[in-house]
This record gives structure tokens, sequence and C-alpha cells, in this order.
């Protein structure tokens, strides 16, 4: 009766859960605290979709069960985004399910199609249910280079050829979290050769396809002919719209992994209540200024981030896409490890990230910082951040000295 529970065993500790107490440790005694760890949209969710919402809930036949599936008027306007945004027709019926949010369809999906001791190939670093949605499914999880490109289609060829099983399916995730990687059409189409060849199932998490700066959207692995013999893709209102707590998301593209999914679901749940199933169509169907300014938004915080962190020293790359920045740790507290030095980093700075050891081992390195605050208070994060690295004195002299040296 006092052991830990099987599947609850597979899970290591929640590293978050180590910053989130030293957070609220330090807000208790009345510290300011500007968070920048969680991926959490701080803007409000815009007007007429919020009085789309109102107007629905008024109606008492709103308050019944809905359908886990999601309604028939939101799947045909996932349906015609698909169209409109990446030129892919999808069956409404067939080939598209509402979810609770991407991470639930995710982690319903690997539950309902993986076999106890299936290996599944998952980019590290990479967004945690990636990963933890197949371990907890009881499957076995093989480390592929997070970076699209020649590396990771040589890392897929290999494991396919050296893992027993075979693995039965990979993940990618383009704009990703938390590295802020793009991947282009070309790379999917060689991804999705190279997955028809070797019998691999692609599921793609597109959850930031309308958060990108340099002018040229990103693609969905779906527009490749063919990739939907194979392929599921999950997308989300959560950024898009600044829906985060509505928890409306999709998944589209094969029907036998819908058919799957829309099975586990309908044991599982009843779907999202009603209202805001149909807010988020009017959301997908009505004006889409509130995405462009969505978009504005996030670059002018990107860029006012980019430029402080150089001033301060700390040479972050600049991201194309997502909500996030991929910072590798500063050189002279490299050996801290990425939790150590985002407690640190809270401690001297008074600012939360997020610790890239949360997203895999080979994360570590790095820190992810989350573009969640307002313009005012990201520079006064980047004023607390520039006064900390330079005048630290956590590192001694000499070991500063023999860093450089190196």
């Amino acid at each position: 009766m006092t052991e830990e529970f099987h599947r609850i065993r597979r899970l290591p500790p929640y590293v978050f859960a180590e910053v989130n107490a030293a957070k609220a440790k330090a807000r208790a005694i009345a510290e300011d605290i500007i968070d920048l760890g969680m991926g959490n949209p701080d803007s409000p969710t815009p007007p007429h979709i919020v009085a789309k919402l109102v107007e629905t809930v008024q109606d008492p036949r709103s308050h019944r069960y809905s359908t886990s599936k999601g309604i028939p008027g939101l799947r045909r306007a996932l349906a015609a985004y698909y169209d409109r945004r990446f030129g892919v027709k999808l069956n409404p019926d067939t080939e598209v399910i509402a979810t609770l949010g991407s991470k639930e369809g995710l982690a319903n999906l690997a539950a309902a199609i993986t076999s106890p001791g299936d290996t599944i190939l998952v980019p590290n670093p990479s967004y945690p249910i990636h990963q933890f949605g197949f371990i907890i499914a009881g499957a076995s999880v093989r480390s592929i280079p997070a970076e699209p490109g020649e590396d990771m289609l040589r890392a897929i060829d290999r494991a396919v050829r050296h893992s027993v099983p075979k693995p039965t399916a990979l993940i990618v995730n383009y704009p990703s979290n938390p590295t802020a990687h793009m991947a282009s059409l070309d790379f999917y189409k060689e991804l999705v050769a190279l997955a028809k060849k070797n019998e691999l199932f692609i599921i793609s998490d597109l959850a930031y396809a309308e958060i990108y700066f340099e002018g040229t959207p990103p693609p969905s692995v779906l527009e490749v002919p063919g990739a939907k013999d194979i392929t599921i893709e999950f997308t989300s209102m959560s950024k898009t719209y600044s829906m985060p707590g509505w928890r409306m998301g999709f998944g589209a593209g094969n029907p036998r992994l819908i058919t799957a999914l829309t099975r586990m679901k309908s044991y599982l749940d009843y779907g999202a209540f009603t209202p805001i199933q149909v807010a988020a169509t009017a959301a997908l169907n009505g004006p889409q200024d509130c995405v462009d300014d969505m978009r504005a938004l996030y670059k002018e915080r990107r860029d006012i981030l980019i430029k402080g962190l150089h001033a301060a020293g700390w040479d972050v790359p600049s991201p194309a896409g997502s909500m996030f920045a991929w910072a590798p740790i500063p050189p002279r507290y490299a050996h801290l490890g990425s939790l150590e030095f985002s407690k640190l980093l809270m401690e001297k700075a008074k600012v939360a990230v997020a610790p890239g050891i949360g997203f895999g081992e080979y994360g570590d390195s790095h820190v992810r910082i989350a573009l969640v605050e307002n313009t005012h208070r990201l520079r006064q994060a980047l004023r607390n951040i520039r006064h900390f690295l330079t005048t630290d004195s956590t590192v001694p002299a000499d070991d500063i000295a023999l860093e450089d040296g190196q």
C-alpha cells in the first residue's frame, strides 16, 4: 500500500515545480518576481470572441453535454482555416477533432495508439508532453536531435535500423517549444518520404503556427502531398487568439489516427463546454486582425528582449518564431546547469525563467525565456539581469579568468 504507483514511478520529479516553489517563496515575502518562465499568454482574449461566449452561454440549451469530437460548426471552421492558411483540404467529419487544448490531444493519442514496449522517436529537448505522454502510455522513448535538418533525418534512419522493436511514430514541433527552431516545407518533404519508407506515423505539434516574425509563415507538414496518409497534426487556440485558459485545440489529418483519438476521448470526456466551442468557431471564422496584433506584440517584445540581453553581455539568438527565446547559459555559469542557474537568476535578478533540463537532458545548457510580460516589465527584467551579470560575484574571479581563457 505504500509503494509508488507504477505509472508515477516512470515520471521524474517535475523540474518546474522547484522553480515554482522558489518563486512562491520569494513572493510570499513580497519580492517582485518578473515571471518569464511559463508560456502563459498575458493578453486578454479579443472582445468579439468573449462576446460570442457571453451570448451563447445565455442560451440554456448550451449548458448540456457537448460531444467529445467537437460540434460540427467548429470542425468545419478548422477545416476552412487549413484550406486558406495551408491549402490543405480536410474532411471535417473524418479528418478533424476538437481537443481540450493540444496537450490533451497529444496525451490521449499516445494512450490510443501505444502498445507496451513500443518505441517512439522524440526530439530532445522538446515540450514535456511529447515525451511523457508516450511514457505514461507504456512506450519507450528514443531521443533524436531537435533541430530540423540532416542530423535529425540521419538519426531517424539510425533509430529505425537499430531499435528493437522498430519505432512506430515520431514527434515534430515547429515552431518549436522550447528551442524556437523553424522547419521548411522542403524539410517536411524529406521527413514524410523517410517516414513513409519506414512505416512511421508523424505526430506534428503546430501550436505556434501563427507566431512568426520574419515574414514567412511556418508550413504545415500536411502540405506535403501524401502526408495525410501517415500524419496527425495538433493546433491550438491558446497562443493564436490568447485563449490559454479556454482549453481549445484540434487534431487534423490521418482518418485512422483521428478515429483512434475520437474513440479514446469518447470514453473520457464530453468535449469542451459548448459556448467555448461556439466562441472558438467565431474566432476562426471572424476577423483576423487580432492575430496580426498578437504577432506584432510578440515581435516587439522579442526585439526588446534580445537587444537588452545583448547589451547585458548575454548572447542569445533571436527567435524567428514561437513565443520563447532559447538562451544558452552564460559561459561563467555553465557549470551550474539550468536548474541552479534559474534559481540564481531568480534570487539575484528577481526574474523567473524555465530551466532547460525540464525539456530533456540535452536542454540543460539553456534556459527558456517566455515573452509573456509587457514591455515595461520586460525592460525592468533586463535592467535586473544586466545588474546581476555585471556585479555578481557568485563565480570567483579566478574561475572567471580561467573560463575566459578557454
